[in-house]
């Protein structure tokens, strides 16, 4: 088993940077890979990034490639997702989640963490 917990998210203008980490406890974390999700108000959950187990290989959506970075520090049980440029479309709340292989279907992933929210004003 996983447990995941995010943090770093707040409010920051357009065009600022935020970085999010995702701690994670349990065995096994660097077999895993793991991902991030975000879901705005009133909209359905999104990926947004993916990072494989040994950081080797990531995948970002289009509508964050160039500006948002996911990585990955084994040694500390810990993924980051660097926001860069970021804008108000951007605000949501945002999870990591530990899947068993690379997948961008929310489903996939077994294990999730509470979110973190982030807010990007105008």
């Amino acid at each position: 088993q996983v447990q995941l917990v995010e943090s770093g998210g707040g409010l920051v203008q357009a065009g600022g940077s935020l970085r999010l980490s995702c701690a994670a406890s349990g065995r096994y974390f660097n077999t895993y890979t793991m991902g991030w999700f975000r879901q705005a108000p009133g909209k359905e959950r999104e990926f947004v990034a993916v990072i494989t187990w040994g950081g080797v290989s990531t995948y970002s959506s289009d509508s964050v490639k160039g500006r948002f970075t996911i990585s990955r520090d084994n040694a500390k049980n810990t993924v980051y997702l660097q926001m860069n440029s970021l804008k108000p479309e951007d605000t949501a709340v945002y999870y990591c989640a530990a899947a068993r292989s690379i997948a961008t279907m929310g489903a996939r992933y077994e294990y999730w963490g509470q979110g973190t929210l982030v807010t990007v004003s105008s």
